[in-house]
């Protein structure tokens, strides 16, 4: 049962996993691969978890579902910004549990069935949503570069937008691709090219406000 305490968590976000340009799930659709793997990370601009602040931290995960989502049987790790104190690292790992409320994690955490040990470490987070550009690593653990899709004509950047009016996890994401995605540890995977998502979130405990 989610708790009562009241949070907030605004800033950016990207996934980035292992199908082709255009992220399955944003259309109920199965992986084009016939599972999921990838990585989810934030940079919280401003936040806070009951009277524990959670502004300028970080968390990521990489993630393996054998199938389709909503199929279950999904592994995660967690990795929780080693600045982060006792209580924030407790707040972060309860929101991203689904146990603090906030639709979209609750509904990630019912079809998660492990949970590795979580890992609190350094994590580089550079990302300019509009421009489609992102870089996340974890060094010794996780890298991720993503760039513009290039127009096949000019050689240019391609934008392409996806609109989720009623989305849980955005409601607008920039559609891009990396160049690297690899992970090691529990979770492993090298993907190279492959679908990138990047938004400007407002996640609260009540769902997902912007």
């Amino acid at each position: 049962m989610a708790t009562t305490v009241k949070w907030n968590m605004k800033g950016k976000y990207t996934k980035s996993c292992n199908c082709a340009y255009g992220c399955p799930c944003d259309f109920w659709d199965r992986p084009d691969k016939g599972f999921c793997t990838g990585m989810l990370a934030m940079h919280i601009d401003e936040g806070r978890y009951g009277d524990t602040p959670l502004s300028g931290l970080r968390f990521a995960a990489t993630y393996h579902w054998p199938g389709a989502l909503h199929e279950g049987n999904g592994a995660v790790q967690p990795f929780v910004d080693e600045r982060a104190t006792a209580e924030q690292r407790n707040a972060i790992l309860m929101i991203l549990s689904g146990q603090a409320g906030g639709k979209w994690f609750e509904v990630v955490a019912s079809v998660v069935s492990t949970v590795h040990e979580p890992l609190f470490v350094p994590i580089q987070f550079e990302m300019d949503v509009a421009g489609r550009h992102g870089r996340v690593q974890i060094p010794g653990h996780l890298e991720t570069v993503i760039e513009p899709i290039k127009d096949i004509v000019t050689g240019g950047a391609h934008s392409i937008q996806v609109v989720l009016p009623n989305g849980m996890e955005y409601r607008r994401a920039e559609t891009a691709t990396t160049t690297v995605n690899r992970a090691s540890g529990k979770i492993a995977f090298d993907l190279g090219r492959a679908h990138s998502s990047l938004a400007d979130v407002h996640h609260t405990d009540s769902g997902l406000a912007a």
